[in-house]
């Protein structure tokens, strides 16, 4: 796969970012591509491995290794290193409908569990993929294709984030009719709102929609199931009906103070702002602004580094980021071996920004939230902030983060965006449609199935599965999507 000797030939080499204090200026996407040949080169460096733990889509211990989507990566990288271009995009969209998404956004554990990165670098796999859709579109490979015959069945999608546009779009290729009802004023749900632009511009998701309604799949925004439009109607007219509303609940810090004003759900923040830039390049001034302001960013992973990008971008005066667990190590530890997904410390674009701006890495480990205090107006001036250390509870025998006595400070903080995670399904859409959640507040399914217990309804996504990855919502719509036609058909031919 790729050149057999290529691994050893050619260096990693990925696309190049503007720096910092440039990008800062703007909300566009900030890397610049490699050249076609230098393109060629890093697909060459997939080796031919003999057993391609990247496209496997497993657990190991909790954590995922390979790709949930069992792209054939080795395939396309050697399609793509011997300029094979349009196939190398056929052999990619056999298994994922939106390269152009996880190739954005995407925290690659493809690379992760690739067998160069035991010794040395991963292939750039993420990156190719991105190259291959991208060149797909710019020599007009990938364009509108609807289906030829159609089966009569209808078929309501409810969400039209990465799991309900991926259902969609293999349901409307086997020849059903496809109405997608997504709640917001935009197609994408968190594609759209739920992730800063400068990781995914939006006319990259316009650009796949406007095919998938070339292809006749309908899309009806502001309609709210369970709310605006009746569960009960959608039921009635439809043949089948997948929910794919995501795990929408988010998690909220309960401390003294919480309900002072400037405190805010970091989902809430980004969709502000993307809102803001769609609808008028914020000249309404209609989003949450982090100008001149002490920000505090609860909690890690990529929305609270979504958070201090755009606070960044918005001119903060400050920006302090919580963590509650240790700072990782930057090698795997011997507990954590390849292809495990590696637990060490990641300096994401935000965490870089802050850096070039302030001087130093936002993030306090091992710290949370004991109280926020509040003025006279009732606005969050100030946060009272304890460390945490890892304590064996001789009841359940597990350790957890406790705090240490006497560690309280106060910082200043006039704007609190919690980026603490989601918490499952909203009461709501359940209620409508009559289907049972689980503990987790997730839909209850069958083991590795995708139909509740109402009959016609299926659901896939976050709903299904709990918060997750772009890339394990797009598998479970492609599932979900199979589950359906089965349902429907009596058998399915796809993928």
């Amino acid at each position: 796969m790729g050149k057999p000797t290529g691994f050893m030939e050619y260096e990693r080499s990925s696309n190049k970012g503007i720096s910092p204090k440039i990008r800062i200026k703007n909300f566009n996407e900030f890397h610049t591509p490699l050249s076609d040949e230098e393109r060629k080169c890093q697909a060459a460096r997939c080796m031919d491995c003999g057993v391609p733990f990247c496209q496997s889509g497993i657990l190991i211990g909790g954590m995922t290794s390979g790709c949930p989507l069992n792209n054939v990566i080795p395939e396309w990288n050697d399609l793509l290193y011997t300029g094979n271009d349009e196939q190398a995009l056929m052999r990619l969209f056999k298994t994922n409908n939106f390269p152009e998404f996880t190739g954005r956004v995407c925290p690659a554990p493809c690379e992760a569990a690739c067998t160069n990165g035991i010794n040395g670098d991963p292939v750039a796999i993420k990156e190719n993929e991105d190259a291959i859709i991208e060149n797909g579109y710019e020599k007009g490979y990938v364009k509108a294709n609807p289906p030829k015959v159609r089966t009569g069945k209808k078929i309501a999608i409810i969400g039209s984030g990465p799991s309900g546009l991926a259902a969609a779009d293999q349901l409307n290729k086997r020849g059903h009719s496809i109405t997608v009802f997504e709640r917001s004023d935009r197609v994408g749900g968190l594609l759209r709102y739920g992730i800063p632009n400068m990781k995914l511009e939006k006319h990259v998701i316009d650009r796949r929609i406007d095919i998938m309604k070339e292809e006749g799949v309908e899309f009806i925004t502001g309609a709210n199931v369970g709310d605006n439009v009746k569960a009960s109607e959608i039921l009635k007219n439809y043949d089948r009906v997948i929910l794919a509303c995501g795990a929408s609940n988010p998690r909220d810090i309960n401390v003294s103070g919480r309900k002072s004003k400037g405190i805010y759900f970091a989902v809430d923040y980004l969709t502000s702002i993307t809102k803001s830039l769609l609808d008028s390049d914020f000249e309404d001034k209609a989003y949450i602004n982090a100008k001149d302001k002490n920000v505090l960013v609860i909690g890690g992973g990529d929305t609270g580094n979504d958070c201090v990008g755009s606070a960044i971008r918005h001119g903060a005066k400050s920006v302090v980021q919580l963590e509650m667990m240790p700072k990782p190590p930057e090698q795997r530890s011997d507990d954590n071996p390849w292809p495990q997904w590696p637990k060490v410390l990641k300096t994401d674009y935000g965490q870089e920004e802050a850096i070039a701006v302030f001087g130093k890495d936002p993030r306090v480990y091992q710290t949370t939230v004991k109280e926020f205090i509040a003025d006279k107006n009732g606005n969050v001036c100030k946060a009272k902030i304890v460390k945490l250390e890892s304590k064996l509870n001789p009841d359940t025998k597990r350790y957890s983060m406790v705090e240490v006595k006497g560690s309280e400070v106060e910082i200043e903080a006039d704007l609190v965006l919690i980026a603490a995670g989601f918490l499952g399904t909203q009461e709501y859409v359940a209620k409508a449609f009559g289907i049972e959640l689980n503990e987790r507040t997730n839909v209850t399914t069958k083991k590795d199935q995708y139909q509740t217990n109402v009959e016609k309804v299926f659901v896939a996504g976050d709903m299904h599965r709990g918060q997750s990855l772009v890339v394990w919502a797009i598998r479970e719509g492609r599932e979900a999507a199979k589950a359906v036609d089965i349902h429907l058909m009596g058998y399915s031919n796809l993928a």
